[in-house]
């Protein structure tokens, strides 16, 4: 699948697929540099731990998985970001920190959205705001934010905003 960022702009297009065993290095690799961005801004960098400590327990695999390939890599199919949807729930998305803004993270979360049912939810740490603000811009609202202990890294204290979505798949703008 080939996902627009957005009609009437100079932005790529993304390719949307399945994962696949291959991927995993790419996959650990973007996870791990955008974790750390991640918990720079909210829990701490100190709270870091790599894909490969975290998968199993975090159930990455519960769900489906796609990645997003980049269009700029030459054909070469360089994974840039991928997403994660166990039942109704976004469980894992990450973004190759070098490709922010670029409209990968909007291609995998309205991928997502196309493969979840009419309520689809998700939790983002407080202080990432590049993610709180791509899930309010695809038309989520907070529903309610906890504070407790960060997922995968316990003994770390963390406040979520649990984050929901209705309704059927806005079209692009």
């Amino acid at each position: 699948m080939t996902t627009d960022t957005g009609p009437g702009t100079d932005a790529p297009r993304w390719r949307i697929r399945p994962y696949r065993p291959g991927d995993w290095e790419a996959v650990s690799r973007i996870h791990d540099a955008a974790r750390l961005d991640e918990l720079r801004d909210s829990v701490g960098v100190e709270a870091f731990l790599t894909l490969a400590e975290t998968y199993r327990d975090e159930g990455l695999f519960d769900g489906r998985v796609w990645v997003a390939e980049d269009p700029l890599a030459g054909g070469s199919g360089a994974v840039a970001g991928f997403v994660a949807l166990a039942e109704d729930e976004i469980t894992w998305l990450y973004v190759d920190p070098a490709r922010y803004g670029r409209g990968a993270g909007t291609a995998l979360l309205r991928h997502a959205l196309a493969h979840g049912g009419p309520r689809v939810e998700t939790t983002v740490l407080a202080g990432n705001e590049r993610a709180l603000s791509l899930y309010l811009r695809e038309g989520f609202a907070v529903v309610e934010t906890r504070e407790g202990r960060l997922a995968g890294n316990e003994a770390f204290p963390a406040t979520g905003h649990i984050l929901e979505r209705r309704g059927p798949l806005r079209s692009p703008e």
